[in-house]
């Protein structure tokens, strides 16, 4: 061995002390725990834009996957509880198998559909919160989307730890039921904001108008903290059916501009709840709508 090679060691003892050795070691550890990044050739006119796998409930997650495919979406949100594939009792959740977990990413990558997000899920406690960001980390994914903001610091802790997004979703609500309070954009910015940027809000559209809220305006009390959207028009404000975009009351064209505002590089998850076992073609309107509105 060449002398210098031998000496290079021992030089490095004498201009490091040994906290400095073990601060790179647990940084180069640290490296091996972050989720990998949405993938830039994912991208479709600027966005990286797919489904919400519970637009597929009525379907295995593999047909899911392929009905993504097939209407032109590049990235696929899984949600706990959707059988993995047709005939298995095997169902997608994060506590799943290895083996079962190693089937879904294999069909994943033969249809060459990204997953990138898992949700909408509860947590109950740390542990728990702990379990989910294991399996987010061990499927690689961008984020997870919950509406357990009681477990706020342990989702904290653990998008620190794997480098991983936390999305606060949320679905219709209102003043009167005071319990559930994710409904309210002031109220998950009062959760996030003083939190590690890797925290942020899932901006569900047609639920902040079901919500009786502008959509619009509900992203601009989120500025900068958006880290993924569930895309839906619906026909009217209040409980009312889900429509293809642009073709009701949430102004998805001035949604998407203030996206672009806001420098928002997350993903955007079409989610037609409706149409429930027939909705490819609205699930490709609605990512033609927004690779028309390019960034």
């Amino acid at each position: 061995m060449n002398p210098a090679r031998r000496a290079y060691p021992r030089f490095l003892k004498t201009i490091m002390k040994p906290a400095h050795i073990a601060a790179i070691l647990a940084l180069a550890f640290a490296a091996n725990l972050h989720a990998d990044p949405i993938p830039e050739n994912l991208r479709q006119n600027g966005w990286f834009v797919g489904a919400q796998a519970y637009t597929f409930k009525e379907f295995s997650a593999f047909e899911a996957i392929a009905k993504t495919k097939e209407a032109g979406g590049h990235v696929l949100e899984f949600f706990p509880g959707q059988t993995l594939k047709p005939g298995s009792p095997d169902k997608v959740h994060h506590t799943m198998s290895a083996a079962a977990m190693a089937e879904l990413q294999a069909e994943c990558k033969r249809q060459g559909v990204h997953a990138v997000n898992y949700g909408v899920v509860g947590a109950g406690n740390p542990q728990e919160v702990k379990a989910i960001m294991t399996f987010a980390k061990k499927m690689g994914l961008y984020s997870v989307c919950t509406e357990s903001t009681e477990q706020i610091a342990a989702w904290e802790a653990c998008a620190k730890e794997f480098d991983i997004k936390v999305a606060f979703h949320e679905h219709g609500g209102s003043m009167a039921n005071p319990k559930y309070k994710v409904w309210n954009p002031l109220y998950i910015l009062g959760v996030v904001e003083s939190r590690d940027k890797r925290v942020g809000a899932c901006a569900d559209l047609g639920h902040w108008c079901t919500s009786n809220l502008k959509p619009v305006e509900c992203l601009r009390i989120l500025d900068g903290r958006i880290i993924s959207v569930h895309l839906k028009d619906k026909e009217k404000f209040g409980p009312a059916p889900v429509v293809v975009a642009g073709k009701g009351v949430v102004d998805v064209a001035a949604c998407l501009e203030e996206l672009k505002r806001q420098k928002f590089d997350g993903h955007i998850s079409i989610e037609h709840e409706n149409d429930w076992k027939d909705s490819v073609p609205q699930v490709r309107a609605n990512v033609e709508f927004v690779k028309a509105h390019a960034k």
